[in-house]
């Protein structure tokens, strides 16, 4: 947002400038917080649509920045991890979501979140407990049992794996995330046939997005059908990331075959 529409629509802010312009007035604390609060709104705003956009680093600047403000709002908190481990940084994720439990009882979205959290980090350990203490809080969220059926299947815990997906699937039937997490387990055990079907299934939903479609594409080079695969990642990936994606497929049609 420039900052000329910023001044014209908050005049909290413009009394603030006018009085740090003229020579007799001091920057006090009083006028800093009517800055924070002039601003806050369209910081708030730049957050939602930069996440919306799928800018999740530049998300993750401006919750970090309310989040110093408001260390008590779990929301701000939720929504700062969530964009952290959207961006790559898991680690840091997990440590505001322990701050947040620090600060307040351990809720299931709170514990929820950790357990992503430490899953996108490789922290598997951590990841089951935080996962299965946020089932033991919320036993019919889907997203809980699919995060958990991923962490097992990282263990090696098929089974268990299995039973988790399944439950997600009973809880949110057809829903794309858990099909992708579905055919990725069954590929893991071996279920090859079984798992493309699966991954098509996924594909083929409305909400599916683009890293379903490239997961379809690993499993298509997998079975052996290199430029199947690069035809699918054509779809959603720039060229220079097909061309090498495509060595990759190619690699594992090779040893397929």
């Amino acid at each position: 947002m420039p900052h000329s529409r910023l001044w014209r629509t908050t005049p909290p802010l413009l009394a603030v400038l006018a009085c740090l312009a003229a020579a007799g007035c001091a920057a006090s604390s009083s006028n800093d917080d009517a800055l924070a609060r002039a601003i806050e709104p369209s910081l708030r705003s730049a957050a939602s649509g930069a996440e919306a956009g799928l800018d999740y680093k530049g998300a993750a600047r401006h919750y970090t920045t309310l989040y110093q403000r408001h260390p008590e709002d779990r929301g701000l908190a939720l929504a700062l991890a969530r964009n952290l481990r959207y961006s790559g940084s898991a680690q840091q994720a997990a440590d505001v979501m322990q701050d947040a439990a620090a600060r307040g009882p351990r809720d299931a979205d709170v514990m929820a979140e950790m357990g992503k959290d430490y899953l996108a980090a490789e922290r598997l350990g951590l990841a089951v407990k935080s996962l299965e203490e946020a089932r033991a809080l919320a036993p019919k969220r889907w997203d809980i049992h699919s995060a958990l059926g991923v962490a097992y299947d990282t263990q090696g815990r098929g089974a268990e794996a299995a039973q988790s997906l399944a439950r997600a699937l009973a809880l949110s039937p057809d829903n794309p995330e858990i099909l992708n997490n579905l055919a990725l387990s069954q590929a893991l055990a071996g279920r090859l046939d079984e798992a493309l079907a699966t991954i098509v299934r996924a594909a083929e939903h409305p909400r599916a997005g683009a890293q379903i479609r490239q997961n379809h594409a690993l499993l298509l080079a997998v079975k052996g059908d290199a430029a199947a695969a690069e035809r699918l990642a054509r779809k959603d990936l720039p060229a220079e990331m097909v061309k090498s994606n495509g060595e990759i497929y190619r690699l594992l049609a090779k040893g397929a075959r």
